[in-house]
């Protein structure tokens, strides 16, 4: 075995340790057990700039300005450029710019030709290329397949301004750029996109499994993950006068081997191929459970997975980053706005100029859920000091009229929140820490979350902050403390949460807590607000048609929510992502662990029905409710009685909408081909019984 493959084998298993030379420090941080440093470059770091600081370039006029010849490092994205902390590609180019690179931003590019690509030459060290803060796919398309009408990452919500799978566009263009302007620099993917298509995925917008974006996109290397890290790692070493070959003992990288390199691939676990995993449903599942269990940081080990006469090589993941290193990077200067080229405002930004990050990572391990492979599971906060520091900049910025939106994350609360036991955290592959049941050795102490609110709160010229990232309820309801702090300071009326469903047997398929844990924390959150001497209530957000969820489950669902007097005005449908759990259960029928069957609603009917139950109450819903109704043997539920969803017979609003469909021409069909959202309420036919009169002409 060569080198590589040893450096590989021996730093991947239950070693946090530096992926750069050298012994990092031990970082401790009050509040939490102490970790290893993952980088001597992010240590590095230092803010160098006083007040609000200069974008970063955007055009070749741009960076003519700063005196530049030419830029280290291009960053191609599909969002508008926000520089703000919450958008990946202002952090990663402060990140570069600390270190001393130069970086210029090629945001929404042109794509049907390679002539914006060539507008700030070739850069010295690689291309960098993101699709943005979302998967292309999702971020233009509904779960029904519908265009969507807006993209909140683009100035005025336009959409266009990015292609579909605009990952493997991008770094064709890149490569057509490095052609036409004789340069050779290493073209490297990463962002979300690109991170959950690392391996064979499965693909709901085509319906069929495909490749490695390795394969499709051509990239020369992708990096899995936060970016942080690996970015500086792959500039130094490239500035260096390595290549991007060399690059392949790296933490957070896949490549591609070629025909002759399979002799000397590092040790690892073998995925089923991607021919396999096409032809075979249970191949796939078992590729799904096998590269979920190399997802932790410190047990993860190499992933391999033939492509033909190729293999992709997936290294393991990053290391969680330690207080310090977060703080340095959060505390590099952003000026927390758009480029000022843009005309109209950019929505996302909107959202969460004023928010505040504390920490990433979820331990949840939802399966529909994409934090855990992309953020990792293991919780990584800021200090208390950094976190207070950006609250304070906040307050002396013009334009802030002292309402904090979200002082949160993935989750409101789990701030500080780690395994007990450093050594058991390095080597455990639980996907999730609090499911089927909360591990004994996490710790889930409020103390340090509560104690930053209330330091947050004091800082001159805040006047209130909101609570807007998700409330994990499971936690929050053992800790009244928490609970009348949140209540009393930093709730406006309703709270979002998000219990899911009402089915054991959905809830299970999710990873998510039984229904009964939702009730006890409801009542919580009642007593925590009359205590306050506030009338407040939750808003609970569910989700429609997921793996696991037949029609009896979504009428379990429905009639939960007349029970307890619910009525969601928004249901999401249940997105497919690639490489989550809950999609490669929908995309083979079965539990990638026991291979056992799953119900899985992929029909169109069956998905507007059980959408349609999680809004009973709405009238033009009658007609989908009725016959999921009808179809499961439920007519008792049917008719005037207190416990019934429905009427007996169809209100106007029913008839009318059937009437809209019927004008169509297309009876029981989603409402045509452009217009509707069905995962924000587009429409939904079904079933006959009800013809509507023809009106005279």
């Amino acid at each position: 075995m060569c080198g590589m493959a040893r450096w590989l084998v021996v730093r991947s298993r239950g070693d946090y340790g530096a992926a750069v030379p050298g012994r990092l420090p031990i970082i401790e941080a009050p509040g939490e057990p102490p970790r290893r440093a993952t980088s001597g470059d992010l240590l590095d770091l230092t803010s160098t700039s006083a007040g609000r600081p200069a974008l970063l370039p955007t055009s070749r006029a741009e960076m003519d300005a700063r005196g530049w010849d030419a830029a280290d490092v291009v960053f191609v994205t599909g969002d508008a450029y926000i520089d703000h902390p919450s958008f990946a590609m202002a952090v990663l180019g402060r990140v570069l710019e600390a270190a001393g690179y130069r970086v210029a931003i090629l945001s929404q590019p042109g794509w049907t030709d390679v002539q914006d690509f060539l507008s700030f030459g070739a850069p010295r060290l690689f291309w960098a290329v993101s699709a943005g803060n979302m998967d292309s796919m999702i971020n233009h398309y509904t779960a029904g397949k519908k265009v969507r009408n807006a993209d909140a990452y683009s100035p005025g919500g336009a959409i266009g301004r990015r292609p579909d799978r605009a990952t493997n566009v991008y770094v064709q263009r890149c490569r057509e750029a490095n052609k036409r302007l004789g340069s050779s620099v290493p073209v490297v993917a990463g962002g979300v996109e690109a991170s959950l298509r690392r391996v064979a995925h499965y693909d709901y917008w085509s319906d069929t499994v495909k490749p490695s974006i390795l394969l499709s996109s051509k990239a020369d290397l992708v990096v899995h993950g936060m970016g942080e890290g690996p970015i500086l790692e792959i500039a130094r070493r490239l500035a260096a006068g390595e290549t991007a070959r060399d690059l392949r003992d790296m933490r957070a990288v896949a490549w591609l081997a070629g025909k002759k390199e399979r002799d000397a691939l590092p040790e690892g676990i073998t995925l089923p191929s991607f021919e396999d995993v096409k032809a075979d449903k249970r191949a796939f599942a078992r590729a799904t459970h096998l590269l979920h269990e190399e997802l932790g940081p410190g047990a993860g080990r190499t992933v391999l997975q033939a492509h033909g006469d190729r293999v992709v090589v997936v290294n393991p993941p990053w290391p969680p980053l330690t207080e310090t290193e977060m703080d340095r990077i959060y505390g590099l200067p952003f000026a927390r706005t758009p480029h000022p080229s843009y005309t109209a405002p950019v929505p996302a930004w909107q959202t969460i100029k004023h928010s505040v990050q504390i920490m990433r990572g979820c331990f949840g391990g939802c399966t529909f859920c994409s934090i855990t492979m992309h953020q990792g599971n293991a919780i990584q906060s800021r200090s208390e000091a950094s976190v207070l520091a950006e609250v304070e900049a906040l307050s002396r910025d013009k334009s802030f009229k002292g309402t904090i939106s979200d002082l949160g994350g993935p989750t409101a609360n789990m701030y500080k929140m780690r395994c007990t036991r450093p050594e058991v955290e390095a080597l455990c592959r639980r996907p999730s820490c609090v499911h089927p049941r909360r591990c004994k050795l996490l710790g889930t102490d409020h103390g340090p979350l509560i104690q930053l609110m209330r330091k947050a709160r004091s800082v001159p010229g805040i006047k209130k902050i909101n609570i807007a990232s998700g409330v994990r309820t499971d936690l929050a309801k053992d800790s009244p403390e928490y609970l009348d702090e949140l209540v009393r300071h930093h709730v406006g009326g309703h709270l979002k949460v998000a219990p899911e469903h009402a089915s054991a047997r959905t809830l299970a398929v999710m990873r998510k807590p039984e229904v009964g844990d939702f009730d006890r924390f409801a009542q919580a959150f009642t007593r925590a607000s009359k205590r306050a001497g506030k009338e407040q209530y939750l808003v609970p957000y569910f989700i429609a048609s997921h793996p696991g969820a037949d029609l009896r489950e979504a009428i379990e669902l429905a009639v939960y929510l007349k029970t307890n007097r619910y009525r969601p005005q928004q249901v999401q449908d249940f997105i497919p992502a690639p490489m989550d759990v809950a999609t490669a259960i929908y995309w083979t029928g079965l539990d990638p662990k026991t291979l056992k069957p799953v119900p899985v609603a992929k029909k169109l009917k069956d998905r507007q029905m059980q959408r349609a139950l999680l809004q009973f109450f709405k009238p033009e819903n009658w007609f989908e409710v009725r016959d999921a109704l009808l179809q499961a043997g439920r007519k008792d539920l049917i008719g005037d009685g207190p416990g019934c969803l429905i009427k007996d017979w169809p209100p106007e609003a029913a008839k009318d909408k059937r009437r809209r469909e019927a004008r169509r021409g297309k009876p029981g069909k989603p409402g045509g081909s452009k217009g509707g959202d069905q995962g924000r309420g587009g429409r939904g036919g079904g079933g006959g019984g009800y013809r509507p009169k023809r009106r005279k002409r």
